[in-house]
């Protein structure tokens, strides 16, 4: 599992552990990945997509994984959330 979220785009940092000598050593934050399933309404079917635990709460407080998709920008998503993007952008179209 790579360590790129794909909803946000949140990846792993760099920094220093600093001791109380003040030695500082490098090392690596990685985000808190998850692979996960959610429902899509509009296309009627589950989608998996390797995401942040902040994203998973992010996708809840907008409504779903349909509205967050819609209205993210898509520089933030992945190549395979983006193309969801477009499917849904075209079904949302053809509803209403």
């Amino acid at each position: 599992m790579s360590k790129v979220c794909d909803l946000s785009g949140k990846k792993v940092q760099f920094g220093n552990n600093v001791s109380k000598a003040n030695n500082k050593t490098r090392r690596k934050f990685n985000p808190n990945m998850q692979s996960s399933t959610f429902k899509s309404e509009l296309l009627n079917k589950n989608l998996r997509f390797n995401v942040a635990a902040s994203s998973i709460r992010t996708v809840t407080k907008f409504g779903g994984i349909d509205e967050f998709l819609i209205r993210t920008k898509s520089k933030k998503l992945s190549l395979k959330a983006k193309k969801i993007r477009r499917t849904l952008q075209r079904v949302a179209a053809k509803i209403s």
